[in-house]
């Protein structure tokens, strides 16, 4: 008996160092594992932030500061020609709208007045209506009446030359307006070129080929072509706008020119 429990304590002695070294086995791997999951994420990217639209602020210019940032860019030299082509562009159509505004009148019921006029008083009271109204039709009737004494044949050349004077006074000022639109895309060209030769000298002096020293050149170049047709297209629509006014307002006179005529010969035959 004695000497199985000797033998059981030799056996537990020998196991027992054995079993401690496999513990710190153990625990040294789990520490190991622990440290390299540590590095692993110290060593993963932090997430990037998240931006929302509502955190995204774009700062929008005006369009008049946009504008004037071209107009600096393309180089006040060049585009100061075209914008005075632009200002007194405007500045004509804008008279000759208001005059042709003016001038518009109501012949239907200028000719219910004349006629009335020679029914009650004959020809001078037709010819105190056509003075107190205004307008080329009027200033026509004028005249043809006038010319009521030396007979019908008389009235109708008056009509026609007096006519021939009026159109001339419409169309005043046009030709002014057609000059700044051939102009504006001519001065924007010319920049263009100006602008085109400045790069090249650039080129020649750097004696190479870059796209900072053409840049400059071709970006004057761009701008200034595009001032000049803005300019002309925005002038183009007020010159059709008034020569679409002239031509109503000729075939008025033209319309109640022949209707005075034949109210004369009618007032004629009945006097």
């Amino acid at each position: 008996m004695k000497k199985l429990i000797a033998l059981f304590m030799l056996t537990g002695l020998l196991i027992s160092p054995v079993i401690t070294k496999a513990q710190d086995t153990s625990e040294e791997a789990s520490a190991g594992d622990t440290t390299e999951m540590m590095e692993e994420e110290a060593a993963a990217p932090a997430p990037a932030p998240v931006v929302t639209d509502d955190e995204v602020v774009v700062e929008e210019q005006p369009f008049h500061q946009i504008i004037k940032d071209k107009f600096i860019e393309g180089d006040p030299t060049f585009m100061t020609p075209v914008l005075i082509c632009l200002i007194l562009g405007l500045a004509v159509a804008l008279e000759r709208i208001i005059t042709l505004n003016l001038a518009t009148t109501n012949t239907k019921k200028l000719l219910a007045k004349v006629e009335d006029a020679l029914d009650q008083g004959g020809i001078e009271a037709a010819k105190d209506v056509t003075k107190s109204t205004k307008g080329p039709v009027a200033s026509i009737f004028t005249q043809g009446l006038m010319r009521y004494s030396e007979g019908i044949e008389m009235v109708e050349k008056s009509i026609i030359a007096y006519g021939s004077v009026e159109m001339g006074r419409l169309e005043k000022g046009l030709v002014w307006i057609s000059l700044f639109i051939s102009l504006a895309p001519m001065l924007g060209f010319m920049g263009t070129v100006i602008g085109m030769i400045g790069a090249f000298d650039s080129i020649e002096a750097a004696g190479d080929i870059s796209p900072s020293l053409v840049a400059g050149g071709i970006k004057i170049a761009l701008l200034t072509t595009v001032a000049g047709l803005i300019v002309a297209i925005i002038l183009q629509l007020f010159y059709n706008y008034c020569v679409a006014k002239i031509d109503s307002l000729v075939n008025d006179m033209e319309d109640a020119s022949i209707t005075l005529v034949d109210i004369l010969v009618k007032h004629k035959l009945t006097k």
